[in-house]
């Protein structure tokens, strides 16, 4: 019976370890509205927030099972938002990962999402309301990226260098996954492709440099940052014109020119025609070059190690704050988690439902092909048969013409 005992308790901790803590989930169903709260920060009487409807999109699989919630106008501010039960990510990894499909271009606005801290009057969320994490894609025009920002003393903070647009293909659902350890590294994926793997500590400027140049460090006077020089061996050849301009020499004095009156007449000048431009030796590699010159790097006083930099002792909401030009961006499939068994269980129905959408946009681009090639056909048709038709009025008219020539003569000929 011990024996039985240690090997259940075993399992358990197995499963455990395995499937870890989902700390919130969402797939969207028809009561999706009963656990979340429409924001309504912008909401005057000049202006509301858009409207929400559950869709699955032009391409699915399942009606039902792959619907999520769609910015369903144009020109507004869409805000929702859901709490779970507060959480830290202390000592644990963390994964963020949702779904968004483009019904169309956008033009202007996000799909990303934003995790926060505990906030009790959700229908306030909006654009001011602080959080710990922003993710997802971002535009507006040809200005594109996939944002992740993280918030830290109270300051939010921008990756050094952008993240590359992965939110392309309208109709077709694309996956985002943000891994964070304790480690402070950062992984995210689009679509299952790793896009970037690095650390807080070097990738954004949350904490000031470790190494800095030393300000007591001087460039020698000696130091030559001149790469190339004047060959001084080259010589500028003797028939070089550098002249651009030259006196006509077919020029004459005009015969009505008075000197007395008019003064000493001079030809005009003429373009040069041997003008060769203004001459420069050739450029060779300075035997002095050293190369630019930088300031040794010396340890930054000013810096300060924070081991848990990726730690945050408050997570308490998830919500979607974004202004769209054109609306139509459906967002599913939402899960935070320290398990990536778990997440991937979630990537499992975007795969599945991204086969789907695939298979259901090459249909209708081959139904919309041969709609197209079945019209240009008809107008090829009707186009013969007007020529035909316009042939035939003129074979005709040229047969009743002929006719009337080839008729009884006039009656001077009888």
């Amino acid at each position: 019976m011990a024996g039985t005992s240690w090997l259940w308790c075993a399992l358990l901790l197995t499963a455990e370890v395995s499937w870890g803590k989902v700390y919130f989930s969402e797939t969207f169903d028809d009561t999706w509205a009963s656990r979340w709260t429409l924001s309504k920060w912008k909401d005057s009487e000049k202006e509301k927030m858009g409207k929400w409807v559950l869709s699955a999109g032009r391409f699915f699989r399942d009606p039902s099972e792959d619907q999520g919630i769609q910015t369903a106008e144009i020109m507004k501010f869409y805000g929702v938002a859901a709490a779970f039960e507060p959480f830290s990510n202390e000592g644990k990894e963390l994964i963020i990962q949702y779904q968004v499909k483009y019904e169309k271009d956008l033009g202007c606005g996000g799909g990303y999402l934003k995790v926060g801290p505990s906030k009790e009057d959700l229908a306030s969320f909006g654009e001011p309301t602080p959080y710990h994490i922003m993710f997802g894609p971002d535009q507006c025009n040809t200005d594109k990226r996939t944002h992740l920002i993280f918030s830290y003393q109270g300051k939010n903070y921008l990756k050094k260098s952008e993240l590359p647009y992965k939110q392309e293909g309208e109709g077709i659902s694309h996956l985002y996954r943000l891994h964070l350890k304790p480690d402070s590294s950062v992984r995210v994926e689009v679509d299952g492709e790793q896009i970037y793997e690095g650390s807080l500590k070097d990738d954004w400027d949350m904490l000031p440099a470790s190494r800095i140049p030393d300000p007591s460090d001087h460039k020698p006077e000696d130091w030559v940052e001149q790469e190339k020089i004047e060959d001084p061996t080259d010589m500028k050849p003797t028939d070089w014109a550098q002249q651009a301009q030259i006196v006509d020499s077919h020029a004459t004095k005009p015969e009505e020119w008075d000197d007395e009156e008019d003064g000493d007449w001079e030809p005009p000048m003429v373009d040069n025609p041997a003008f060769k431009g203004t001459w420069s030796p050739r450029m060779i590699a300075n035997p002095a070059y050293r190369g630019k010159w930088e300031a040794r790097m010396v340890p930054n006083p000013a810096f300060v190690d924070k081991p848990d930099l990726y730690k945050y002792d408050d997570f308490g909401y998830v919500g979607i704050d974004v202004w769209q030009v054109k609306g139509g961006t459906i967002f599913d499939n939402i899960i935070l988690t320290d398990s990536i068994t778990e997440a991937d269980e979630f990537a499992a129905k975007w795969k599945v439902l991204r086969e789907a959408e695939m298979a259901e946009m090459t249909k209708a681009e081959e139904a919309q092909r041969e709609a197209f090639e079945k019209a240009k056909a008809s107008r090829a048709a009707r186009a013969a048969a007007k020529k035909a038709e316009e042939g035939a009025k003129a074979s005709k008219k040229g047969k009743s013409e002929s006719g009337k020539a080839d008729g009884p003569g006039t009656s001077e000929e009888l």
